[in-house]
């Protein structure tokens, strides 16, 4: 007689630990573009002289309330870093798993380098600043800084549209190719509007913490 021992191998599922880490993760990313959003619109409207279609969000760090929105930068760097790693650990193994989270990661650590190198005074803002904005090297840090951060962040939609597309949610990941067009085409627009830079950095901090939250859901489920 043949005994028949049934083997069970041990399966690469996630420890509940991680199952955790991953949803606080997740949770992060989704909230980090909305709270910095409703962070600096509520110091846009209430600054004196502070005009959405003439200065970017990021010139609230100037002046003496200035620390709040320096404050708001860093935590929206923390955020964000969270959530790459959120996303790291719920797309482990899956198409765009490596890139899309490692690309979002690289938009953080913007955010941190736009604490640390304000954006320049201009546009009459803050009050007693010149109308023409004059570039010094800090300025120039913070605008570099914001443009590898923000072309990360569009990168990181079109490689984050492979996870989505293959999940079945077509319309997510068509979006997602389609996001950092207008995204681009904001900050091209900039030179005319500063309203449509806003706009469209705005639109990109959304749509990522929409999609953090969606694949973060659709793995839990799974």
């Amino acid at each position: 007689m043949t005994d028949v021992l049934d083997v069970h191998l041990p399966t690469d599922s996630p420890s509940p630990t991680s199952r955790s880490a991953a949803g606080w993760g997740v949770l992060c990313g989704a909230v980090a573009g909305p709270l910095f959003l409703a962070g600096g619109i509520a110091q846009g409207l209430g600054r004196e002289g502070f005009d959405f279609t003439r200065n970017a969000i990021s010139q609230l760090a100037l002046g003496e309330p200035g620390w709040i929105q320096t404050v708001n930068f860093v935590l929206t760097g923390a955020l964000l870093l969270a959530g790459a790693t959120g996303l790291r650990l719920v797309l482990r193994g899956a198409p765009g798993g490596t890139w899309g989270p490692g690309l979002v990661g690289v938009f953080g650590a913007s955010f941190w380098l736009a604490a640390a190198f304000p954006a320049d005074a201009g546009a009459s803002f803050p009050a007693g600043a010149p109308e023409t904005t004059v570039m010094s090297g800090h300025g120039t840090a913070h605008m570099l800084g914001g443009m590898v951060g923000y072309l990360a962040l569009c990168g990181a939609f079109v490689v984050l549209a492979r996870p989505l597309a293959a999940h079945g949610l077509r319309g997510w990941a068509v979006a997602s190719r389609v996001v950092p067009v207008v995204v681009l085409a904001g900050f091209t627009a900039s030179a005319v509007s500063v309203l449509s830079f806003t706009v469209g950095a705005g639109l990109g901090l959304l749509w990522l913490g929409a999609v953090t939250a969606r694949l973060g859901w659709t793995e839990a489920d799974h």
